[in-house]
């Protein structure tokens, strides 16, 4: 992946507060941004992402359950002493890779979640007054020059925020912000309008902002202005929205193909794909899905989803309050405890 040199951005914030519910029980213990992608997990991606782009502190907005990350960041001497004396320098050199040594972390807790502006707005003691990078790292987008290095082209063309955009399906608006620009046909246009998951009816445009944004400091006193907005939030689309009132805001419909990773079925697909350009995995991987045969696999699993959901026959046991239920054994252990006094399980 090509970098684009010397930005003038030097902060990337990555608002990682999210409990990822829709990957429980998987996040139950371990943040979303975790998840690994073949062997690098979604959070690493991104602030690979936003190196490339020319970011040198990094923010990550966290939450409960989130101290993985700031591990995975971290240095392990005892990891790295017993990796150098086994003699594995490959994976010595990838660990020490994982954050070069002229980047800098900090990690402030969202002490409640309010939603993303109000994410971006605790990095604001972090940010001071200069432009910076917001990444989203459910989104996973790959591309030979770096997401957010595009975006930062634009913002020293233009010396004005910028949203990373692209065209989603009509009846999927309401899951995105959605923009209105005035050149439709452009790579990068002035956006006129911005709504924060607008019904298919109503949409200005099918243009959706996906998880990369440079933007103005400005944006804080627009965000401390805010109630909540859509879900009871405070949106960072609405304070998008105040902002375009005083200054230009654009959008920019990035080269690259994006996997939503905030999806199950996003996050499969980017898996596969990684893994078929792995340098290593690769060529093997692609050899096992060539010869998988996919109707006998999907006819197993059916069968599995089956077994499992049939109710027990007439003959079989049935455990009920934590009992098993089969003939007069059971009652007698269910009287024994009502007159002992201790109440049954729940179910």
């Amino acid at each position: 992946m090509r970098t684009i040199p010397k930005s003038v951005i030097r902060t990337a914030v990555f608002p990682v507060a999210g409990r990822g519910t829709r990957f429980l029980p998987a996040t139950k213990a371990s943040p979303k941004e975790m998840l690994p992608v073949v062997d690098k997990p979604l959070i690493q991606y991104a602030v690979e992402e936003a190196l490339q782009a020319g970011a040198r502190r990094l923010v990550f907005i966290t939450g409960a359950a989130k101290r993985a990350i700031e591990d995975h960041f971290d240095s392990d001497q005892e990891l790295e002493h017993m990796l150098e004396s086994q003699g594995k320098s490959d994976l010595l050199n990838q660990l020490r890779s994982v954050l070069p040594s002229y980047a800098s972390c900090i990690y402030i807790r969202q002490p409640a979640p309010l939603g993303l502006g109000h994410a971006v707005l605790c990095a604001q003691p972090a940010v001071g007054a200069e432009p910076f990078f917001v990444h989203l790292a459910d989104d996973l987008i790959r591309s030979d020059v770096a997401c957010l290095a595009q975006m930062a082209e634009v913002y020293e063309a233009k010396r004005a925020s910028v949203l990373g955009v692209q065209l989603v399906p009509r009846q999927d608006t309401e899951k995105y912000g959605i923009v209105a620009v005035e050149a439709d046909k452009s790579p990068t246009s002035r956006v006129r309008s911005i709504i924060e998951k607008p019904k298919p009816s109503v949409a200005p445009s099918n243009l959706a902002v996906v998880g990369r944004y440079v933007l103005a400091p400005s944006i804080f006193e627009h965000l401390e202005k805010l109630g909540q907005g859509a879900g009871g939030e405070i949106q960072l689309t609405d304070g998008i929205a105040a902002l375009m009132r005083e200054e230009a805001v654009y959008a920019h419909r990035f080269t690259g193909k994006r996997y939503d990773c905030g999806s199950k079925l996003g996050y499969l697909q980017a898996t596969v794909e990684y893994a078929l350009a792995h340098p290593a995995l690769g060529k093997e991987f692609r050899k096992y899905l060539q010869h998988l045969n996919l109707t006998t696999v999907s006819s197993k699993n059916d069968l599995s989803v089956k077994q499992r959901a049939a109710p027990a026959g007439s003959g079989g046991r049935r455990r009920m309050n934590g009992q098993s239920q089969n003939g007069s054994g059971s009652g007698k252990r269910a009287n024994t405890r009502r007159k002992s006094g201790r109440p049954s399980q729940p179910a």
